[in-house]
């Protein structure tokens, strides 16, 4: 009889590396003017891939253009497309576990549907897969995004380097090619808040990183704005990381300190070097700067234990990741 795990999960099997069914998984959000090129581009790289058959798993996050009529019809003449439409926009990390769900392949791309990841650099991270990689990994270099986007990243990602209890990449987006078992055990996380690139590195296993210059949009606008960044960015720091809210208890300490300081300095000066007479409210100055500064304080470490707490209220709702409306595939 097999032992019983009672606080982990059994690894899943050994993924396939010689010739493996390849599986892109790409979530698209308002992408109209970018599929046609995305899908050419994509296609011409698994033409070119041995084994198979591949296919290319693209899920249509809620969009509000035309992009899923572009997939309806690709669907309908390239048996590798699978369309996968969701019931409204759940966000990208939503769509992006939705389009791991429908992958059947041994070996998955995880990758955006904006282009700025080249697929054809894929070919190159299949052949590190191939060596016993289980997590291929893409590190971006010469963004093409403005100065203040650029300054915004690199601080996150030093931010986060900090903070987080496991050791992530600096650099790394969700540009990927992971194995099978690796996807399934990131199938098996029941968290709401997805930090899929974290989880990634979570579970571990061998991984490779893979410089890639990042390209510029192919066209259209950019759909992540700076509210969808920060909340990734918060996503990934209160996922991997309880030292926040120790921050709190810290600061809490320092200032007990502190108040005891000053307390036994007032009492010392009471006592030798009595200033009664001087007109001025003694320790009036000291007395607004402690007050100001315990009140922000105060508000600000609420603010970091209600981010907690309500991480906790969605995860106890226990809600899907997301609601599928309809998929589209040729049969």
């Amino acid at each position: 009889m097999e032992p019983q795990l009672s606080a982990g999960i059994s690894l899943p099997h050994e993924p396939k590396r010689l010739q493996p069914r390849v599986s892109f998984a790409i979530p698209v959000y308002n992408e109209a003017s970018v599929l046609p090129e995305l899908l050419r581009r994509v296609g011409l790289v698994l033409d070119g891939l041995p084994g198979g058959p591949h296919e290319i798993v693209l899920v249509d996050d809620g969009c509000s253009d035309d992009s899923f009529s572009i997939l309806t019809k690709s669907a309908a003449t390239d048996p590798r497309i699978v369309a996968v439409s969701l019931s409204r926009n759940f966000g990208h990390q939503s769509a992006l576990s939705a389009a791991l769900d429908y992958t059947t392949g041994d070996v998955v791309v995880v990758m955006d549907g904006d282009l700025q990841d080249p697929p054809e650099v894929v070919p190159m991270m299949l052949d590190e897969y191939a060596r016993g990689y289980d997590v291929v990994y893409a590190v971006r270099t010469k963004r093409k995004e403005g100065w203040f986007k650029r300054i915004c990243y690199a601080s996150f990602y030093r931010i986060i380097a900090v903070l987080a209890d496991v050791r992530l990449p600096k650099g790394a987006g969700d540009f990927a090619v992971l194995s099978r078992r690796v996807v399934d055990l990131m199938r098996l996380s029941p968290e709401r808040h997805r930090y899929l690139r974290g989880l990634r590195t979570w579970y571990g296993f061998e991984q490779k990183e893979v410089v890639v210059e990042r390209s510029a949009r192919h066209s259209g606008e950019a759909k992540f704005n700076f509210r969808r960044l920060f909340g990734l960015a918060f996503d990934g720091i209160f996922a991997f990381s309880i030292i926040p809210i120790r921050i709190a208890s810290l600061v809490g300490l320092l200032v007990v300190f502190c108040s005891v300081a000053f307390a036994m300095y007032s009492l010392y000066a009471k006592l030798f070097f009595d200033a009664a007479e001087d007109k001025s409210p003694p320790g009036f100055t000291a007395l607004i700067f402690a007050i100001t500064f315990l009140g922000g304080m105060q508000l600000l470490f609420l603010g970091i234990a209600g981010e907690y707490i309500g991480r906790i209220y969605d995860e106890v709702k226990r809600r899907p990741h997301y609601v599928v409306k309809q998929v589209i595939r040729k049969h």
